[in-house]
Order: structure tokens, then C-alpha cells, then sequence
């Protein structure tokens, strides 16, 4: 008995942590533009290292100034998708979260327009006029913007949306 018990509560544990891993989704990470794609587009451009360091500050900067922002924009679409997920969702609720949700993004839409406007002042014009052909800030995905958006309306779970993990679209 003990053994069915400590085995049960096992794969309970281990499904709870794969969860949470799972509910983050695909791109997931350490953040905003981390990785081999975080400055895929700027690689090409040929930067000379003071471009080099002063655009990973402008970068880093971002980063963590938005922290705090991409954390809410996280915990209010949590707080969405467990709207959706009542037996009887409220509606005016619903419709606040998502209206607040909105807020958010176009509040962190404009700070990553910032510094990308900021990077683009680092760079020369040829640079930036070379930037321009390699499809910078086009990302993946669909739509005008190059990705999908989850603007909140169907349901638990759809689209991408911005939240932690997701980088400003420096991946060509």
C-alpha cells in the first residue's frame, strides 16, 4: 500500500511540474530575446564592438525594465484563462481582464518599439538600410506583425501573446 501510495503521489508531483513547464509552451526561456536568436538580424551586420556593447546594454536594459511589466502581462492572462475556465464565466470580469490585458501589451509593444528605435540609432545608415532587407523584427508566426497574438477572446489557451519567453522579433 505504501508503495502504490509513494508511487502515486510520484507521478502527481511530476505531472504537476510538467505542467507548468508545458503551459509556458514552445519559445519559452530565460526571457525576452535570450538565446541563439537574440541577435540573429545584428549578426549579419558586420557591428564593430563598441555597436557590439552598447546595443547588449540597450538589450539588457530592456530587459530588465520590462521585467515587472512581462510578469503582470503573465499573471493577468493566468487570471484570464482561469475566467474562461468557470463553469459559468462572468462576462464583465472577462471583458476587464482582457480590456487591462490590452493595456499591458500595448505598454510593452511600446517599450520594445523604444529600443528597437534606440538599437537602430547605434547602427550606420548602411547598417540599418542592411537590417531593413533581413526582415528584423518579422519574427515567425502569422499576420502582418509576424506572429500571432492571443488577444484574449477565444478562450483558454489561444494564440501566442506576449508573456515571458517571447523575444521582440529579432529572429529573422
Amino acid at each position: 500500500m505504501k508503495k502504490i501510495t509513494l508511487t502515486l503521489t510520484t507521478v502527481a508531483a511530476v505531472l504537476l511540474l510538467a505542467s507548468q513547464v508545458f503551459a509556458w509552451g514552445p519559445g519559452s526561456g530565460m526571457g525576452r530575446g535570450y538565446g541563439p536568436c537574440r541577435q540573429a538580424g545584428l549578426e549579419r551586420l558586420n557591428l564593430t564592438d563598441n555597436q557590439k556593447v552598447n546595443i547588449e546594454a540597450l538589450q539588457d536594459a530592456h530587459d530588465k525594465a520590462t521585467r515587472p511589466l512581462r510578469d503582470k502581462i503573465f499573471d493577468q492572462s493566468v487570471a484570464l484563462r482561469k475566467m474562461w475556465l468557470q463553469t459559468n464565466p462572468d462576462k464583465d470580469k472577462i471583458a476587464a481582464a482582457q480590456k487591462e490585458l490590452r493595456t499591458l501589451r500595448n505598454e510593452m509593444e511600446d517599450k520594445d518599439t523604444a529600443v528597437r528605435l534606440a538599437i537602430h540609432k547605434v547602427l550606420t545608415p548602411e547598417q540599418n538600410e542592411k537590417l531593413a532587407n533581413t526582415g528584423w523584427g518579422r519574427g515567425s508566426g502569422f499576420g502582418p506583425r509576424g506572429g500571432m497574438r492571443d488577444h484574449g477572446g477565444f478562450g483558454p489557451g489561444h494564440g501566442a501573446g506576449y508573456g515571458p519567453g517571447l523575444g521582440m522579433g529579432m529572429c529573422p
